[in-house]
């Protein structure tokens, strides 16, 4: 539906705007010089923690993300707010805390921000950075052999929620929070010293909906799901139905572009799984893809590689 309405939106005719809104890049990018480009991005949610200072790190870091699956760096952030006015502001307190002290650690600097009156909080970032204009990251500009690596496990969407209601484990709750607050700067750092052609990150539309955003009409790409690494208790949710009404529309969305091939119906609904700060999805050589994974599991022991880059196929995606 989104798509639908932005079709009718005027589009600019500037020459600088590198990426704008008519793709489904991670965020926009305008050209000031022929070595220098600004990255915008901007994005903000209701808490899908209870803990306000967790809250605020895992949103910082989820709008941090977009940056780096640009090819770019952090350098400025401003802070959006919805809270009640009825509510402690303790509370916002330690929101903006936790946002903070993630805007510090990418290298970046809080500038302000905008807050309003609403039922419910919601916090984010707007981010700027900055790249090459060479050396941006489109998502969908890999190259058939490509492997595509997958920097954290999936299932933090069912988890979060069902942890919610009592029906997900401390264990499984706490490892899906440090895998959300930790920034995939760390994991782009090291795969930007390797031949990587394309790259986006995981979130609301799950693995499945941002993969098929990396596809053109050159090629597909395989998925061996065997290799995907999930939240162990993820599994467990997903054969007991306790999923959500994101992984149901996420589904609804990619059903005609994506061939389940054996599958089971657990790893499908994990597939699909709406993520929060998920992991970097990377499009890289082959030959440089045990290399990369080698030193990517210095850093993050979760990534795997998810699949490769096939000549052009009846399905966008495969998923063996």
């Amino acid at each position: 539906m989104l798509q639908d309405v932005i079709s009718h939106i005027p589009k600019p005719k500037d020459p600088d705007l590198l990426v704008g809104f008519d793709t489904s890049d991670d965020g926009s990018v305008y050209k000031l010089s022929d070595d220098l480009a600004i990255v915008n991005t901007l994005d903000f949610f209701p808490p899908m923690v209870d803990d306000p200072y967790l809250f605020g790190k895992i949103a910082a870091a989820n709008s941090l993300s977009d940056i780096y699956a640009m090819g770019g760096e952090v350098k400025t952030a401003l802070n959006i707010v919805c809270f009640p006015e009825d509510e402690d502001p303790a509370i916002l307190g330690e929101i903006l805390r936790g946002g903070a002290e993630k805007v510090l650690e990418a290298g970046g600097t809080l500038c302000g921000g905008h807050s309003i009156n609403d039922k419910e909080p919601k916090y984010g970032l707007s981010v700027t950075g900055t790249v090459h204009p060479g050396k941006i990251m489109y998502n969908n500009r890999c190259q058939v052999g490509d492997r595509i690596i997958l920097t954290k496990p999936l299932g933090v969407g069912m988890i979060t929620a069902s942890y919610k209601s009592g029906l997900a484990s401390e264990e499984g709750y706490l490892q899906a929070v440090r895998s959300m607050e930790r920034l995939n700067k760390y994991a782009f750092e090291i795969a930007r010293g390797f031949r990587i052609h394309s790259c986006t990150d995981v979130t609301g539309f799950g693995f499945l909906g941002h993969l098929n955003e990396m596809v053109c009409p050159d090629y597909s790409i395989c998925v061996h799901s065997s290799n995907i690494l999930y939240i162990k208790e993820a599994e467990r949710l997903a054969g007991e139905f306790l999923t959500t009404g994101g992984g149901t529309k996420n589904r609804n969305y990619v059903q005609e572009l994506v061939e389940f091939c054996g599958v089971s119906m657990p790893m499908e609904e994990i597939l699909l799984d709406p993520q929060t700060s998920g992991g970097l999805l990377i499009s890289v050589h082959p030959d440089d893809a045990e290399a990369l994974l080698e030193a990517l599991k210095d850093q993050d022991p979760a990534c795997c590689v998810a699949g490769e880059v096939i000549p052009r196929a009846e399905k966008n995606i495969i998923v063996l």
